[in-house]
């Protein structure tokens, strides 16, 4: 380049730059000189700067002085065994779903230990999801492809997260088989790449049924199509899980050594001869601070079949919650748990404190918010599902820390379970399922109202893998 050039686009820069500043000095709501100046005048730990630089966060967070300040002893402790591990999935929500339910198996075969098949039941919501997309994408068919439910649609053609009316709805219309009936396999316990494929092929097939739409197929028509591409969803299904059985043969050693005679089932008939009680009767509660208490809500479209109800729940203060999972812990009765798990917590201990992470030591910074702020602003909302299995309480019987059966493995926490400060329950539990038999008349009432709809693209209701 040329001298004179160089110089030319030089003065264009200086020109520029000295524009941008005077911008940056005008412009109401900019970052001005005087703010820049003030923030290179403020003191500035070099410690914490020579640390945190150069450290994983999570290393320097840990509170030395929380250390031992909590054990993971517990006077009411359910009689659960087993610790599941769901691998690298959302399955949390049907881990714990049967978790709960397992323990009837257990008594009712005399058993030490007992597991049902993960992989049985994730193979039916699966094609249940997929079904209940395509399903959307038909009552949508009028809708612009710019539509909120449109799009939300297509955001979500299938999904491994779920809850509990999920884990219901697939147990009531498919049964349950023991694991070692449909083990995992790969691609259950690593669902990432599967999921990827079906919703490759879900999409092509939403456009599909839009485009016959739109020249002139009537529903019934559409409905055909549907059935033809859920064929290929199914195959898809069987090459990565396998074929769920229609029927199987089972025996089983018990507690005692004693070794059963065969007998053939179906997954229903099996369901049926160990499941005492009502699925319906369990109640969501649920406590989001965000709207008002003492009301129903239904979340629409979270579920995972046309013809199954939407996820709906009463919304109530902490200290009801607790009251009524008190009286079911202490009829020995285990129930679905959900929190944003990923908060304050010490893995290797397997502890949920607030004390954990002190984020203003290691700032110096101030870090405030309440859970209904965190909310508001997207900082936490459900993550994970747990099996909700013992408490501890102080003189007084009010609840000091709970016990979580978990689903990560026996060589997480406290040999697979997580052990909660109240305090923690308070600010990062979001639901908890409890029979109706621990619950009070007048909150079941608010049963009986009318529920307010939510959108499924609410940010406490979107998957977990989606949050």
């Amino acid at each position: 380049m040329k001298k004179g050039r160089f110089v030319l686009l030089l003065a264009a820069l200086l020109l520029i730059s000295t524009s941008v500043a005077e911008t940056a000095e005008n412009e109401e709501g900019a970052i001005s000189t005087p703010l820049l100046k003030k923030m290179r005048g403020l003191e500035k730990d070099e410690g914490r700067i020579n640390s945190i630089s150069n450290n994983e966060i999570k290393k320097l967070l840990p509170s030395r002085l929380n250390a031992g300040k909590t054990d993971h002893y517990f006077s009411v402790r359910l009689d659960v065994k087993g610790i599941t591990d769901q691998k690298s999935t959302g399955r949390c929500w049907l881990f714990t779903s049967l978790n709960v339910i397992r323990q009837k198996a257990r008594k009712r075969f005399n058993l030490e230990t007992f597991e049902f098949s993960e992989n049985y039941s994730f193979f039916w919501d699966q094609l249940e999801k997929a079904n209940l997309f395509l399903e959307g994408i038909i009552e949508t068919r009028d809708k612009d492809y710019k539509d909120r439910k449109v799009e939300w649609l297509f955001d979500h053609p299938v999904s491994d997260g779920g809850v509990w009316n999920m884990a219901v709805a697939v147990i009531e219309k498919y049964g349950v088989v023991p694991s070692d009936i449909m083990s995992e396999t790969y691609h259950s316990s690593n669902t990432k790449s599967m999921r990827r494929v079906l919703r490759k092929k879900l999409r092509e097939d939403g456009i599909r049924l839009r485009q016959l739409h739109n020249k002139g197929k009537k529903v019934g028509a559409l409905r055909e199509a549907k059935e033809e591409m859920l064929l290929d969803i199914y195959k898809l299904l069987v090459y990565h899980l396998g074929e769920p059985p229609a029927e199987f043969t089972w025996r089983y050693k018990d507690k005692d050594g004693n070794i059963s005679d065969f007998k053939k089932y179906t997954p229903l008939e099996f369901f049926r001869e160990i499941i005492n009680v009502d699925l319906q009767d369990y109640v969501m509660l649920m406590n989001d601070p965000t709207r008002p208490y003492h009301k129903l809500y239904e979340i629409e479209y979270d579920r995972d079949m046309v013809e199954a109800f939407n996820w709906t729940y009463i919304n109530l203060p902490n200290e009801e919650i607790k009251k009524f999972a008190r009286e079911s812990l202490l009829d020995e009765e285990a129930m679905y748990f959900s929190c944003d798990v990923g908060k304050q917590l010490n893995r290797s201990e397997g502890l949920l404190s607030l004390a954990n992470n002190d984020y203003e030591a290691l700032y110096g910074i101030r870090f405030g918010m309440n859970k209904r702020e965190r909310i508001l602003s997207s900082a936490s909302g459900s993550t994970h599902g747990m099996t909700l299995v013992g408490m501890e309480t102080d003189e007084r019987g009010t609840p000091v820390k709970w016990l979580l059966e978990n689903s990560w493995g026996k060589e997480e926490g406290q040999e697979g379970f997580i052990t909660m400060t109240d305090p923690w329950f308070d600010e990062y539990m979001f639901r908890v399922v409890i029979h109706r038999d621990y619950i009070s008349s007048d909150v079941l009432e608010i049963l009986k109202t009318e529920p307010a709809r939510l959108h499924p693209w609410d940010p406490m209701f979107l998957p977990v893998e989606d949050k």
